[in-house]
This record gives structure tokens, sequence and C-alpha cells, in this order.
């Protein structure tokens, strides 16, 4: 945690060098909304159905919807710094348990505007509050945090993800957590509100 923190401020630096230096009409601070459906890993659990039917659990699996910030760098615009937090989902088929896995990731990047419209990134990649929830039907598991590097690739906001990572769960034992994802990200853009001139009334 102690470097996601350091990425953070450095952020938060270049952020406060952008502001002073812009000449340009657009914030180099904007929103950053980012959602991800992700696949891979080992199998956290088993769930066997009533049909017959079953379905797996993966670690690396599922939907990730987060916010954040982006910054651009003035004295260079393709450099872009992002940094997320997120909430990561997977839930099962079962109509009588809500059996569910969890986890809260933290993502910070570098990304690199190679044209237009066509970026490419890296950086750090946090996991925290892994849990593995089995809704009373079996016991639930907790895994200690985990921190790993994501790669993407976007165009125009569409984009693929590579995280590689490990999970360890109460009891020592790991479970590959490496996630490929289809990404999607939308930075809102507001214009600054520049003053021209001021008139006051006279008396």
């Amino acid at each position: 945690m102690r470097i996601f923190i350091f990425s953070l401020l450095a952020i938060f630096f270049f952020t406060s060098v952008s502001s002073a230096q812009t000449k340009t009409s657009e914030s180099p601070v904007r929103l950053l909304l980012k959602a991800a459906l992700e696949l891979g890993g080992d199998r956290v659990a088993q769930v066997y159905f009533t049909n017959g039917e079953t379905q797996s659990v993966r670690a690396a699996q599922g939907l990730n919807i987060g916010a954040g910030i982006e910054v651009q760098i003035t004295a260079e615009p393709r450099l872009l710094f992002h940094a997320t937090l997120g909430f990561k989902y997977v839930t099962t088929q079962a109509d009588n348990a809500h059996i569910r896995l969890t986890r809260i990731p933290i993502h910070v990047t570098a990304n690199w505007m190679l044209a237009n419209k066509f970026r490419i990134g890296g950086g750090l990649a946090s996991h925290q509050g892994i849990r593995f929830n089995a809704d009373g039907i079996a016991q639930d598991v907790q895994f200690k945090g985990a921190t790993g590097l994501i790669f993407e690739l976007a165009y125009s906001g569409i984009g693929l993800s590579y995280t590689p990572m490990k999970y360890t769960d109460q009891h020592g034992k790991e479970y590959a957590a490496n996630a490929v994802g289809l990404t999607f990200t939308m930075a809102v853009r507001k214009n600054k509100q520049t003053v021209t001139q001021v008139h006051a009334p006279v008396d």
C-alpha cells in the first residue's frame, strides 16, 4: 500500500503543476469513469445445483466498476495518469443463496497516447477486502490484500487489459488471479471558465 500512496501523491503533484502551467481552456484534471468485464484465475469454489449443473467461481472473474481522476500533463499532452477506486463483483445463478466473490480494486497507471484515440498504459493494481461469501451454504473465505501489475491497450475508450496477480487465503493457500478484461473508460471533460472583463457599476 505504500507504493500506492506514493503513486497517488505523485499524481496530485503533477495535478498541481499542470493546473499552474496550463494555458488552455480545458482542465488537465478530469473525472474518470471505468468498467471492466474480467475473466480467468483459479477456481475458488465449485457450486452444485439440484438439476445436476455446476458453476465455478474463479479468482479473477467479475465485473469491475470504478471512478477516479485522469491527469493530463501540460508539458506533454500525450502523457496521462489514471487513479481509480472500484468494486469488483461476481455471483452465481443460485436462487436460494447469494454466493459471491467481492474485492475493492485500486489502480494507478501511466498512459501514453500513441495516436489520437489509441492509448497504451501500465501501472499497479491492488485488490483489498477480498472475500468469498457462501451465504451460509459453505464456509466463507477471506483473502489477504494482493498487489500486481496491470497493462492496457485501448482505442476510443474500449480496450483490453491484463492483470497478473495471486490471492492468498486465510489458510495460506495461493490462487492465481490473472485477469484478462474488456475495459470501458470515459473521462468527463470540463472547460475552464476564464474571465476576460469585469464591468463594475459606476455611481
